[in-house]
């Protein structure tokens, strides 16, 4: 019998997920006016661009990665944007190949994923999971949260923030974020609106967004209204921001929002995807049920200062 016990088919694909992932996953050490961290980042392109978490390099402008072959080499903080928690860098030196990125999209429950980062200070960790759910929402420190989130059970801890979660072929499809408990770990999706905020981080160092200036909860709709609606819910006004576009439009709280330029709001979530870059400054149409009536108003958003 040989000396080398064969792996079993679970053991097989995490081996080979963290021999081919984890060369190209470094570990940060930050230094900023206000504090020294350590998280985790990636390189995602041949030319030198890592990903890692936005709070990971929050008041820094660059960072020393270390990759797990002993390579060290200094990176700039290229942008950030706190509403995804996701930060682009650029390595002044050679670095290891780029981790494919993969689709969150295709994620299942229960599928087999693999987190690689720098836990608690120790680099080139590697543990193994499943995706316990999908879809989940995580604030964040400026009040807004972000969408799609995976939720998955591989071990995360203090500088896992910023590391890969990758599939079972070795593509990153998250970036991991947050520990919310024992045995719960979250990560930022890579999807299209990821890819795109990625891809403007790089081009730009930011992203812009509109603003509304409004804060509520979702409600459901009289099944009347709801037919005349064409959706089950809508967006209870809760408190409006004084001076914002939707105080200028005209917006009371206690307001029930149904439909924002053409398209059904059904949470704060829903509104949250339609202040993209091309709202700002233009008008925009807006139902709301108020006092047993639909009202229609234009509201122009405005575009949203990020927090440092």
């Amino acid at each position: 019998m040989s000396s080398e016990e064969p792996l079993d088919a679970y053991s097989a694909v995490v081996s080979s997920v963290a021999s081919t992932v984890l060369p190209s996953v470094a570990s940060l050490a930050v230094r900023s006016s206000r504090a020294v961290g350590a998280g985790s980042a990636s390189v995602i392109a041949d030319d030198g661009v890592l990903l890692t978490s936005a709070h990971v390099v929050a008041g820094a402008r660059s960072a020393q990665a270390t990759f797990v072959d002993g390579t060290e080499v200094e990176v700039e903080v290229v942008g950030r944007d706190v509403l995804s928690d996701l930060a682009v860098l650029r390595a002044h030196g050679v670095v290891p190949p780029p981790v494919p990125l993969g689709d969150a999209a295709g994620l299942r429950v229960g599928q087999l994923v693999v987190a690689l980062g720098n836990p608690m200070g120790l680099a080139g960790s590697v543990t193994a999971g499943i995706v316990s759910n999908l879809g989940r929402s995580l604030p964040t420190a400026s009040g807004r949260v972000i969408d799609e989130v995976i939720q998955t059970d591989a071990a995360l801890n203090p500088g896992s923030s910023g590391g890969v979660l990758a599939d079972g072929s070795g593509r990153m499809v998250g970036v991991n974020t947050a520990v919310a408990g024992v045995g719960l770990g979250l990560a930022v999706p890579i999807n299209r609106a990821t890819r795109a905020i990625i891809a403007t981080l790089v081009r730009t160092g930011r992203v812009r967004r509109a603003w509304l200036g409004i804060v509520g909860a979702r409600v459901q709709l009289a099944p009347e209204l709801a037919a005349r609606v064409g959706s089950p819910s809508g967006l209870q006004v809760a408190g409006v921001a004084p001076g914002s576009p939707a105080e200028l439009a005209g917006v009371h709280r206690g307001d029930v929002v149904v439909t924002l330029d053409g398209n059904d709001v059904v949470t704060s979530t829903s509104i949250q995807r339609l202040m993209v870059e091309d709202a700002i400054d233009r008008q925009v149409e807006m139902t709301v049920w108020r006092n047993g009536a639909l009202v229609d108003m234009f509201v122009v958003p405005r575009e949203l200062v990020d927090t440092p």
